[in-house]
C-alpha cells in the first residue's frame, strides 16, 4: 500500500513493523514507537549526553520534543488517508528533572478529533510510572 493511502494508524504500524522507516527526528532523539491504537501512542525513549544543557543535566527540550511527537502521533493515528497536521500549541509541564541513559516511556492519548482541530495529552515515564513530564496539544488538521 503507498503511504498516501494509509490512514494514520496504518503508517504509524507500518513504522512499528519496519515496513516504513522511523522518522528522522528519531536519531537526534533516540526514540522509538513501540505501540499504537487509534487515538492512542507509546514511544520509549531514552536521553544520552547529546542532550545536555550548559549545566550538565538532560536539557527541557528533550522531554519537549519527545511529548511533541507523540502527542501529535495520537492525533495523527486518528486521521484518515491524506489528512495531516501540524501542533498549534503545547503546553509542557516539567515534574523533575529527565534522566540520563534511563529508559522512558511517552504515552500520548487523543481527547478530542473535530473537523478542523485535534487535542491530545500524554505522560513521559520511567519503567515504574514515576512521572517525569506531562503535556497537552492542540493540532491544526490540514485537509486536502
Amino acid at each position: 500500500m503507498k503511504v498516501e493511502n494509509m490512514n494514520g494508524v496504518e503508517l504509524l504500524t507500518a513504522m512499528i513493523e519496519g515496513h516504513l522507516p522511523a522518522p528522522s527526528i528519531s536519531e537526534t532523539m533516540p526514540m522509538q514507537l513501540i505501540e499504537v491504537a487509534v487515538g492512542y501512542v507509546k514511544f520509549s525513549a531514552k536521553a544520552d549526553a547529546r542532550h545536555l544543557n550548559p549545566m550538565g543535566g538532560v536539557h527541557g527540550g528533550f522531554a519537549a520534543t519527545v511529548l511533541d511527537s507523540v502527542l501529535g502521533c495520537a492525533v495523527h493515528s486518528a486521521l484518515e488517508a491524506g489528512v495531516g497536521y501540524g501542533t498549534v500549541d503545547l503546553n509542557i509541564k516539567m515534574v523533575r528533572p529527565i534522566p540520563q541513559n534511563t529508559d522512558l516511556f511517552a504515552e500520548g492519548r487523543l481527547i478530542n478529533l473535530s473537523r478542523n482541530l485535534g487535542i491530545a495529552e500524554g505522560s513521559l515515564k520511567d519503567a515504574a510510572g514515576k512521572l517525569y513530564a506531562h503535556g497537552t496539544t492542540t493540532c491544526s488538521i490540514i485537509r486536502p
